[in-house]
């Protein structure tokens, strides 16, 4: 009979593209994910993984039964999902996690409710961007994750997850106090066309994003500065080194040589839940989904 942690280690190296990310995910050792993959070619009697320079590639019989694999595991969080449905209780353990301003701005207010609420709850908050996120929500090796979906570049979630809208979030533009610009009630979009911008890191959403706004309004933008904290950010446009857009969610407390004003057109972004659908029934993932929307910023903490 085939070991199901097995299956796990190696529908991780399927996912996550080696054996190093592998361990990784899993919190083991390379040597203990190459010992399980060892083992599970013992029981099938066929090589699985094959050495392709410095990694690895998965042989024909591993892709097939990667399959198998997850389709295994979805019926395994299932089989948990309608246990814990039947029992009623909200118990046990869960993994969340957050981009940094949803960490900051809804994580610590939604757990400290769901502490009061369902004291037999142990949540554990990481935070990630979506892009490492949704694959392990989808492997099952965290259970929700909270990710943006800017209007114009929604976000593309992977077959068998949901997601449930908790917040629209605004995000206006940072500039040094002493721009010509930072008196103003709005900006118009156009009118930082020659500005230096500061952004988030190259290839994440954010940074797609504001790429794809401005752009939208004919700013080709001029990028002085990257960062993966938007406070880290907020400091570079106190420094007078470039402008931002920076959200509302989790953007306190601003420095006092920044100055915050609307934009024109608006920027918004909805923040998401998103689990597996497979998990939907778990009452932990419903109680966490509830606590979430009551932390967001005039939700008052809505009882449970």
């Amino acid at each position: 009979m085939l070991n199901l942690e097995r299956l796990r280690v190696l529908h991780a190296i399927a996912t996550y593209g080696s054996v190093r990310a592998a361990s990784e995910v899993l919190a083991v050792t390379t040597s203990a994910v190459s010992q399980q993959i060892g083992k599970l070619e013992g029981e099938l009697g066929q090589r699985l993984v094959e050495r392709n320079g410095r990694g690895v590639r998965l042989t024909d019989a591993a892709l097939l039964l990667v399959k198998h694999a997850d389709r295994i595991m979805s019926l395994v969080a299932e089989a948990e999902a309608d246990v814990e449905a039947h029992r009623g209780a909200v118990v046990g353990q869960l993994s969340l996690a957050a981009i940094p301003t949803a960490a900051r701005g809804l994580a610590p207010a939604a757990l400290r409710m769901l502490a009061q609420w369902h004291p037999q709850l142990v949540v554990e908050l990481v935070e990630m961007e979506p892009e490492a996120a949704l694959p392990m929500v989808s492997r099952g090796d965290l259970d929700v994750a909270i990710a943006p979906d800017w209007i114009n570049a929604p976000l593309a979630v992977p077959d068998g997850l949901v997601k449930s809208a908790l917040h629209d979030d605004l995000a206006d533009i940072a500039l040094a106090i002493d721009h010509p610009l930072a008196r103003r009630k709005v900006i118009d979009l156009h009118e930082l066309a020659h500005e230096s911008w500061i952004s988030c890191r190259r290839g994440s959403i954010c940074h797609e994003w504001l790429l794809l706004t401005l752009r939208a309004q004919g700013v080709e933008p001029r990028l002085a500065h990257t960062a993966e904290e938007f406070q880290t950010q907020l400091a570079l446009v106190a420094a007078g080194l470039g402008v931002g857009v920076v959200p509302r969610l989790g953007r306190d407390p601003v420095p006092a040589g920044v100055r915050i004003v609307p934009v024109r057109p608006t920027l918004s972004r909805r923040i998401h839940a998103i689990w597996r659908a497979d998990a939907a029934r778990r009452p932990a993932i419903r109680a966490i989904v509830k606590a979430l929307r009551a932390a967001v910023p005039g939700g008052g903490g809505k009882a449970k």
